[in-house]
Formats: C-alpha cells, structure tokens, sequence
C-alpha cells in the first residue's frame, strides 16, 4: 500500500463521540513510550503526524487520522503509565475499553510490545483481555534496531513462550522498527487485505 495521504481528523474522550463510522478502522495501543507514535508516523510516512514525547502518557484522548480517504488509523493512549492517580487510570481504561468493543468499524487493533525489554504482566494482561472478550488484534514488536538478531530472536521467543502457557495459537506478529522502517510494509499489506473485506460498512 502507498501512503498518498494521511491527516489527523479528531481527539475524542468517549467512542461515542467518535467519528461516523463509514470506513474500516484500525487501532494502536501499547504501554506508554513503546514508540507508538514514532511507529505511526514511520506507518504513515510522515514526520509529526502523532505528537512523539518522551513523557510517558502523554496521549490522552482516542486520536483518530484519515489514511489515503479510505480507512482510519487511530492512536490510543498507552497503559501501564504509573504516575498517575488511580481514578484517572480507571476513566483511561473504561474509555479504552468500551471504544474497544463497542466500535463496530474497528477491524483490529495492534498491540505494541517493546522488543528491548522483559514481557510484562500489563501487556500480558491486555493480550489475554482481547482473548476473552473474542476481539481481533496483531502484536507489534517495536524498536527491534536495538537489538542484535540473536537478541532479538530470543526476546520474541521469550514473549511467545509465555504467551502459549494461554492461547493455542498465536495471532499475527510483526516486527518492526520507526527508525529503519522495518516490518511498516507488512502491517499496510495486512492493512490493505482486511479494507477489501469492508463492504457496505460490515465485514
């Protein structure tokens, strides 16, 4: 898929509000600083598209851009943020999650997994959350250029190992990087089969 253009069109705090649901949409969310709005910006071929901060939860609202006119791309706000309260973490997470299952143009969500660290539990927590509320995802591994490829490697196995102790199959997985632009034309491609399936607004 060639990116011809891609532009931000709303910040929404609730997914009523959201945009009118008629093309395919697409979601993005990880833990804070995983590098997701680099990754987007990389995705789409621009430079500031998504705010890149280096203060973890920082997006705060469900961010939603227009790629090409045809399908959405949204930037959700990162979990496991610690530094704030936990009534403010608990209006994050219901908003997160009822955009999550009640959106019906969502088609999948992307979740990014920090390729440079240990697995952890929130993000565990999360995958296992989309399994039991039946939800479409990918995972994402980003910042792989960090790595070694012996290290990267063993770092994606140790994720997968610990995931296969729940799930019987794992679903697609993706590696990626914002600086190199790695693993970027796998995700359009993917991308680009599922907006084929988007007929009349349904599947």
């Amino acid at each position: 898929m060639i990116i011809h253009n891609a532009e931000f069109i709303a910040s929404s705090p609730d997914y009523r509000k959201c945009p009118k649901i008629d093309k395919p949409e697409y979601a993005f969310i990880g833990r804070s600083n995983v590098g997701k709005s680099s990754l987007i910006n990389q995705l789409l071929n621009r430079k500031n598209l998504a705010r890149v901060s280096s203060t973890p939860g920082k997006t705060r609202l469900i961010n939603h851009f227009m790629v090409n006119d045809e399908w959405s791309l949204v930037d959700l706000p990162g979990y496991g943020y610690a530094k704030i309260s936990k009534s403010e973490r608990e209006k994050w997470e219901d908003m997160i999650q009822n955009y999550l299952k009640k959106r019906k143009n969502l088609l999948v969500t992307f979740i990014l997994i920090d390729s440079r660290i240990e697995f952890k539990e929130s993000d565990r927590k999360m995958i296992n959350w989309f399994g039991e509320n039946m939800l479409p995802f990918s995972i994402v591994f980003t910042k792989t250029d960090k790595l070694s490829t012996n290290q990267l490697a063993s770092n994606i196995a140790a994720v997968k190992n610990s995931l296969l102790q729940y799930w019987e199959e794992l679903p697609p997985v993706f590696i990626t990087s914002s600086i190199s632009g790695t693993g970027c034309d796998k995700i359009l491609e993917s991308i680009e089969e599922m907006n084929k399936l988007w007929v009349g607004g349904t599947l």
